[in-house]
């Protein structure tokens, strides 16, 4: 059986791989180029640049021999899934790797922007001593709100209330509290919420928009280590600019590399490069689950 992992993965996991058998080719490939190579594997492993679209599904499925597609991560927003699974193509990923990685990040946002490391950092190195204009916030008894409630949102939920924030929620798969924290309406998410994050997958259309930042709290925080377009940057520029929301942590973009200058030089935002699960732990973690998925996939003669 012939591996091909075109974004990288953790040396264990490889090396794993290749201790039960399998041949493992560790090469990125352009999206022609990756129209001819897939022909030649059974299974390809990719991350979040590879793009597994309709013509290399179809180029796949020509070639008869490809049966596996594992997304290194959690959401395969960057696979067509259902396209893939009618030609015959298995689609798999790793959900329970990342998800403390992300919740830090989250949780290291919200920290940045109560108290203003980002704005520091940068004027302490241009030579101001703004000791006086950076006035934060504590954590402790603020409000968190949460869009999504799966296995990133409840690692982030367990943080934050390890710090003594209260923790609502609003899920479209749950109807109850849980886990000590409070169920709420999406409307009434907005209007409580000192912090709003979100965890859910992409979407045809943002979940937070215009309509959605009218309802918010004067002075709310928004966080976004989910995906790019769950929510709109055009409205948040526009409510960072109001004064309606005081600050936004964001790790995803729409477009990635994000051109979006505007929204990365602004004032108001701390952001990073989509680096939620970028740590060495769950990328070891990524690693074994994505050998587990392989492994069980073939053994069992799928």
């Amino acid at each position: 059986m012939r591996i091909l992992v075109t974004d990288g993965m953790a040396k264990s996991g490889i090396e794993a791989l290749k201790a039960q058998g399998f041949e493992v080719v560790e090469q990125y490939f352009e999206p022609e180029e990756l129209k001819e190579q897939i022909k030649n594997f059974d299974a390809i492993v990719v991350r979040s640049a590879t793009k597994i679209r309709q013509p290399i599904i179809d180029a796949a499925a020509a070639g008869g021999r490809l049966k596996l597609i594992v997304r290194a991560g959690v959401g395969v927003d960057n696979i067509d899934v259902d396209y893939a699974e009618e030609k015959g193509i298995a689609v798999r990923n790793t959900p329970n790797s990342s998800s403390a990685s992300v919740a830090e990040l989250t949780i290291g946002h919200m920290f940045t922007l109560a108290r203003f490391l980002h704005h520091s950092n940068l004027t302490m190195r241009a030579g101001q001593w703004n000791k006086k204009i950076y006035k934060g916030i504590e954590l402790a008894n603020k409000t968190l709100g949460l869009i999504g409630f799966g296995r990133i949102a409840r690692e982030t939920a367990k943080r934050a209330k390890a710090l003594g924030m209260n923790v609502i929620f609003t899920d479209i798969a749950l109807t109850e509290s849980c886990d000590g924290c409070e169920f709420v309406s999406m409307d009434q998410l907005l209007t409580k919420s000192d912090f709003i994050s979100l965890h859910v997958p992409a979407s045809g259309k943002p979940i937070l928009g215009q309509e959605e930042f009218s309802k918010m709290k004067d002075g709310v925080f928004v966080i976004n280590c989910a995906r790019g377009g769950v929510v709109c940057e055009t409205a948040l520029l526009e409510a960072l600019d109001s004064g309606k929301v005081a600050g936004a942590g964001i790790d995803v973009f729409i477009e990635e590399p994000t051109k979006n200058e505007k929204l990365v030089n602004h004032n108001k935002v701390s952001v990073t490069p989509h680096i939620g699960a970028s740590t060495k732990e769950a990328q070891d973690r990524v690693g074994a689950e994505t050998v587990s998925v392989i492994s069980e996939f073939f053994n069992k003669g799928a």
